[in-house]
């Protein structure tokens, strides 16, 4: 008898163990003693969480009006620097100010009927505290040359998050203000990010109402058994619940950005799904082979339980290498994220071995008649496993040449913050911004603010007048608590999205003297950009470090530790490359339904490559945990690799469905940024799973044989030692 016919279920008997006894009831390491335990107490387990639950549940349901809307700044930088300087001294004529736009076809703006509609909103904003002094339109400054477009503004007295928060409670009175053949649109930062944020919310909230009966199909495919596919359901429900409580929470300490929460649903269903299908398909084939719910669950977390840790950290210690981004937004949507896979990992390692141990035999009900015969050795994923075993530089080399084919675009990968164009078409904020670039100018809604000593004032009007790219300068204002600085608007010649404006701020801050600090909501998203840009290359290598770092201590095994790290990047480019195709020449924008703005947007390189490679390592830590499992059982090299595919290929095929389709869901979205999210993540999974996990990985297990376990004597000592063969 060959060794691949002498283990039960795929697993070598043990010496202490006759071939087909059932494995001991006692558990092994600290896991199987947890999952044993929580199988034991059930019932304080479910106590727990349902008290848990309730609390955090109860503040749930604000989480959207609660968090955050902005935070998209480089803090530190000179254009915040100049924010802060005009709300303090200027009234709040910042960047942070509301802009209302009124228009009228048949009248001025010195008419009765638009001086009415202005005194109104007026009104509404000095009833509101968070708004600071309001300055009507100035004739040569904010009314349009033909005199039929007036720009009112209204002073920000409040943080920028508080600022988005009053355009939410009172654009809608603004816009009611409309009648009489006069138009209001409240337009500028605030107002944008306001009407983006809504935009965003929906869209998230429908793709995830429609990933999930999709999810459920995938699933009851993938374990034949509705009661299996349904409990990580269950499990990310109440990670859900858990991490939209957890943020509202925290956002009382802290501003948390309402993106932290879109991020969060998204990776909450896709990641508790993943770790739920390892989990729960590890119990059925344990079960099936003991009949004891307590041993099943503790050699299920012996095993797959410390592969779902590992991948769990790799998840958290990737995206926290992007707190390193001064940005309080980037900042608080990686918290939002790790917060929300904190929540599902511990409801993996807690309520899912205690439901499993309750239901026991139970799980299999409900099973589809093809499902009868189905065991968690894929006869298919074997048979797969050993066609790589016999060809593998056709799939080594094959694999290669489409990931870098895919990869190459990226060279030319180019990134900018957001243009209006991500905002709907029909939004006040959009309806704004494009009247005033129609009356008054391409650069006219984005004005770069000077801030400078008074004596100076003068001189510096007549620099920035000279600068290239500056088609009108205002003349230095006085600050109104008699600080001794002076505010001068400069409008540019083009759009504050055009690649040119980069080149417009970067001459006039070398142009000006030292004294003289330039902002804007231009100037701030070039800072942004600036500092993510500067950031990228440390996040890349802290990630990878990290992720290197995790993979040794978890396999014990340098050279494969190295290669799981490395074939990772494959994966991420080939997505970023597929990018750059889509959302900067707009190949397929038709198809997809938006319009390409010639970059992608500013934040995607730095957030995307640390969610990219946290997936991809998460599904490296579920392949080679489970090869290992097989070689430190079996000593065999081959069979370690051949059973590894066998029992993960299924479950990662699974979950990479899982995944794509909840982030295919978001390529629906109207707004631009879900559906730049939604298309390069599932791009990536789709990339990662089907060329990289399930081909190029298992052909390097292949080709490096014995060498890919070996490690030296001195790094065993070193190492804490971790074993993924149960007892």
């Amino acid at each position: 008898m060959s060794s691949n016919n002498a283990v039960v279920g795929g697993r070598a008997p043990s010496a202490k163990q006759a071939p087909g006894s059932a494995p001991p009831t006692e558990p092994g390491g600290a896991l199987a003693r947890m999952g044993a335990t929580m199988t034991t107490h059930a019932k304080w387990v479910f106590g727990v969480w349902l008290i848990a639950l309730v609390a955090l549940g109860a503040a749930a349901p604000s989480v959207f009006g609660s968090l955050a809307g902005a935070g998209w700044q480089a803090n530190g930088s000179e254009s915040v620097q100049v924010r802060e300087l005009a709300q303090q001294h200027f009234g709040g004529n910042s960047s942070a100010a509301v802009q209302v736009v009124v228009h009228s076809d048949t009248g001025m703006v010195a008419d009765p009927a638009v001086q009415q509609v202005l005194a109104e909103a007026t009104a509404i904003f000095q009833g509101d505290d968070r708004f600071g002094a309001v300055i009507a339109p100035q004739p040569g400054m904010s009314i349009s040359p033909d005199g039929h477009t007036g720009v009112l503004i209204a002073g920000a007295n409040a943080s920028t998050d508080e600022m988005v928060k009053a355009v939410d409670d009172l654009k809608g009175q603004l816009t009611a203000l409309s009648k009489d053949g006069v138009e209001v649109y409240p337009t500028g930062a605030s107002a944008l990010w306001s009407d983006f944020n809504k935009a965003n919310h929906d869209a998230m909230i429908k793709a995830e109402m429609f990933s999930w009966p999709v999810t459920l199909a995938i699933m009851v495919l993938a374990f034949g058994s509705l009661v299996a596919a349904g409990l990580p359901l269950l499990l990310t429900l109440a990670g859900l619940i858990a991490s939209a409580g957890g943020l509202v929470l925290l956002n009382s300490a802290t501003p948390i950005s309402v993106w932290a929460m879109n991020f969060a649903m998204m990776f909450a269903l896709a990641l508790g799904i993943d770790y739920a299908l390892f989990i729960v398909a590890r119990f059925r084939d344990a079960l099936s082979k003991t009949g004891d719910s307590r041993a099943a669950v503790a050699e299920t977390m012996d095993t797959a339980g410390k592969a779902v840790v590992l991948s769990g950290l790799t998840v958290l210690v990737s995206l926290s290498a992007v707190l390193l981004v001064p940005a309080p937004a980037v900042r608080t949507m990686a918290v939002g994220i790790m917060l929300a896979v904190a929540f599902v990992l511990a409801a993996t390692l807690t309520l899912l071995p205690a439901v499993l141990g309750k239901l026991g035999p139970k799980i299999n009900a409900g099973s589809l008649p093809y499902a009868k015969r189905q065991q968690h050795r894929s006869a298919r994923f074997e048979s797969w496993g050993r066609l790589l075993h016999k060809h593998p530089w056709p799939f080594a080399i094959g694999s290669l040449l489409i990931l870098a084919a895919l990869s190459i675009p990226v060279l030319g990968l180019k990134v900018a913050m957001p243009s209006i164009q991500v905002v709907p078409t029909d939004a006040p904020v959009r309806q704004g911004y494009e009247l005033i670039q129609a009356q008054m100018g391409e650069g006219a809604p984005g004005m770069l603010q000077i801030i400078a000593p008074a004596a100076e004032g003068e001189a510096i009007a007549a620099v920035a007048r000279a600068t290239d790219g500056i088609a009108m300068v205002t003349p230095p204002m006085p600050s109104a608590d008699g600080s001794g600085y002076v505010m001068l608007q400069a409008i540019p010649n083009v759009d504050p999205s055009d690649n040119a404006m980069g080149a417009i701020l970067g001459q006039l801050r070398a142009d000006l003297p030292s004294q003289a600090l330039v902002g804007g909501a231009p100037a701030e998203n070039l800072d942004l950009q600036q500092a993510l840009n500067d950031y990228l290359p440390l996040i890349i290598g802290v990630i990878l470090v990290l992720g290197f770092a995790l993979l040794l201590v978890a396999l014990q095994a340098p050279l494969i530790a190295i290669l799981g790290t490395v074939v990772s990047l494959l994966s991420t480019a080939a997505a970023f490359g597929v990018a750059k195709l889509i959302f900067q020449d707009g190949h397929g924008a038709s198809l997809l339904g938006f319009t390409p703005q010639g970059f992608l947007d500013g934040w995607g390189p730095v957030f995307f490559f640390a969610m990219i490679f946290a997936i991809a390592m998460d599904y490296t830590v579920f392949l080679l945990a489970t090869a290992k499992e097989h070689y430190e059982e079996s000593g065999d090299p081959e069979h370690a690799h051949v059973m590894g595919l066998a029992h993960s290929g299924r479950i990662i095929a699974a979950a990479a469905a899982v995944m794509v389709a909840v982030f295919f869901t978001f390529a629906f979205a109207e707004p631009l940024p879900p559906k730049e999210m939604g298309i390069i993540l599932g791009v990536a999974v789709l990339l990662d799973a089907v060329f990289i996990r399930l081909m190029l990985l298992p052909v390097l297990l292949r080709l490096t044989g014995h060498a890919a376990w070996w490690s030296p004597a001195w790094l065993r000592r070193v190492l804490p030692k971790i074993s993924f063969s149960h007892g």
